[in-house]
């Protein structure tokens, strides 16, 4: 397949009516005014874009499934969906719930990266554990029964039935172990990420130097900021070592607060996510997440008690958020949903930005940045 006529964003540089020719689902070659005829061409005009394809390391479904349901169908489901928002790649995330069913979640998922498909889907490139590590004082929507301290043991025994495949974990360090468990995550090149946490700044502090590099949906699930005692909302703003994910629905986060963090962290320290579940892409109803009914209306996903619950964002829409709510270009939005979460997610030298020889996972926006189409390993797998 041969890209032609469109500026194409690559890590350090924008390629002005660029091409990129694929080939065996790879990026072969990116230049400037290709005359090969030889292959499948497609003609974009010049006032479209080619970025890599978003990577959602934080969704638990969509379209009705749920990585709880723990079915070959269900992940095979959401891959299928996310395409249509400009996802090509996501971290399968699980939620608190009894160990059987967060082992059946991670033995399916386990086995479906080993089966998936090539191409023509969103590729599933490991698992998020949300969960039970963290603190009920912040639990969110995550059920407050199954919240259980730091394990080591447990989260060993929880990777082996994952096939090795658990790549972000979410926890709360302050709790019993949790800074123990932070350490192992890091020697183990698994990426610790602090959230549902009631944690104080020297909590992330030390956290920081067991390992932590990440932060689970910013202002959300965490300690507020205080003028005497920072939090983890002001540990995650100050300190440079934490990558900090935002769910940019208007929702979650009022635009003036996402524009606050992002002159904080900028485009090199933020993670665009969904933190979808399984009512994404569906119509107003009762849906369940982690054995809870969640009303959804209007795009917004409460709990009975009000609390949120997960959202239904699109990738696609949280990047035209992100433009309109800060100063924010397409460069900085590219580092923010593909090259940040593919290096905490392990998978930087595959995916995450248009470069020779990585995955053919393209994204196509057009003059006012609406998505035209999404390629994932090479094959076309939604056009507008």
């Amino acid at each position: 397949m041969l890209i032609k006529g469109l500026k194409i964003y690559k890590e350090d540089e924008v390629v002005e009516a660029g091409y990129i020719k694929i080939a065996d689902g790879k990026i072969k070659d990116i230049g400037e005014q290709c005359q090969l005829e030889d292959h499948e061409t497609i003609n974009f005009p010049e006032t479209y874009k080619c970025l890599p394809g978003m990577i959602d390391v934080h969704i638990h479904g969509a379209n009705g499934s749920d990585t709880m349901d723990a079915t070959p169908d269900a992940l095979k489901n959401i891959a299928q969906t996310l395409p249509k928002e400009g996802t090509t790649s996501f971290l399968a995330t699980t939620i608190t719930q009894e160990h059987s069913a967060i082992e059946r979640a991670l033995e399916n998922a386990g086995k479906y990266i080993i089966d998936q498909p090539n191409g023509g889907q969103a590729e599933v490139v490991g698992v998020h554990l949300e969960g039970p590590f963290i603190n009920p004082e912040k639990a969110g929507a995550q059920p407050l029964k199954h919240i259980v301290e730091g394990d080591i043991p447990l989260f060993e025994k929880w990777q082996k039935i994952s096939g090795g495949n658990i790549r972000l974990v979410t926890l709360a360090p302050e709790r019993k172990h949790g800074l123990e468990l932070t350490k192992y995550l890091s020697e183990h090149n698994v990426t610790a990420s602090i959230g549902h946490s009631n944690g104080s700044y020297h909590d992330v502090d030390e956290a920081i130097k067991a390992g932590a590099t990440h932060v689970t949906h910013l202002y959300n699930g965490m300690k507020g900021l205080h003028h005497r005692e920072p939090g983890v909302l002001g540990a995650a703003l100050l300190r440079h070592e934490l990558y900090t994910e935002m769910i940019v629905d208007g929702l979650h986060i009022c635009p003036e607060m996402v524009d606050f963090a992002y002159r904080q962290k900028g485009s090199d320290r933020t993670v665009l996510i969904t933190d979808a579940m399984r009512a994404k892409c569906m119509k107003n109803g009762i849906y369940d997440l982690g054995g809870q009914d969640v009303n959804v209306k209007d795009g917004k996903a409460t709990l009975a008690n009000g609390s949120l619950a997960g959202s239904v964002l699109e990738m696609k829409q949280a990047i035209k958020n992100m433009l309109s709510f800060t100063d924010a270009t397409l460069a900085d939005v590219m580092k923010m949903g593909a090259v940040n979460p593919a290096k905490q997610c392990g998978v930087f030298d595959r995916k995450g930005s248009v470069e020779t020889n990585k995955d053919a996972d393209l994204i196509i926006l057009d003059e006012n940045n609406d998505l035209v189409m999404t390629i994932c390993r090479g094959v076309v797998s939604y056009q507008r």
